[in-house]
């Protein structure tokens, strides 16, 4: 079985967030979901929980930092292509998200970054294969 990851994250208005992430096709696991959670999975390996703040709490011994004035992680997704991590980063500040810094273009390596609407920043990154092979 391939090692999975769960990202967790804080959120503030479940609903909205709810929103954002199913605009950028992510799909709801509503097995996984209710009044204070919402699963989404990204892929067959990556899922992300959102938790409201009060429910985030109870798996934290650490206050919640606010995403919006610190930045805690940086969460890195591969994209198929240039158009992809444009099309995704486009989606994402179109759906309640903001760009979070100019695009990264190092030819052989392409990036777009946003933050969604609680701050937490999602880079979209393409590497040309060719590119790795060598």
């Amino acid at each position: 079985m391939a090692t999975m990851i769960f990202v967790n994250l804080p959120v503030k208005d479940l609903d909205k967030s709810k929103k954002f992430y199913s605009a950028l096709g992510y799909t709801l696991n509503e097995q996984f979901s209710d009044e204070n959670t919402a699963s989404f999975v990204v892929s067959d390996t990556i899922v992300v929980m959102l938790l409201k703040e009060d429910k985030f709490q109870e798996f934290s011994t650490k206050p919640i930092a606010d995403a919006r004035t610190a930045t805690g992680a940086l969460l890195s997704l591969s994209a198929e292509s240039r158009e992809e991590a444009d099309r995704l980063a486009d989606i994402a500040i179109s759906s309640g998200g903001s760009k979070a810094k100019d695009p990264l273009d190092m030819g052989f390596m392409y990036g777009r970054s946003y933050l969604d609407p609680d701050g937490h920043h999602w880079e979209l990154v393409y590497m040309d294969p060719a590119a790795l092979e060598g």
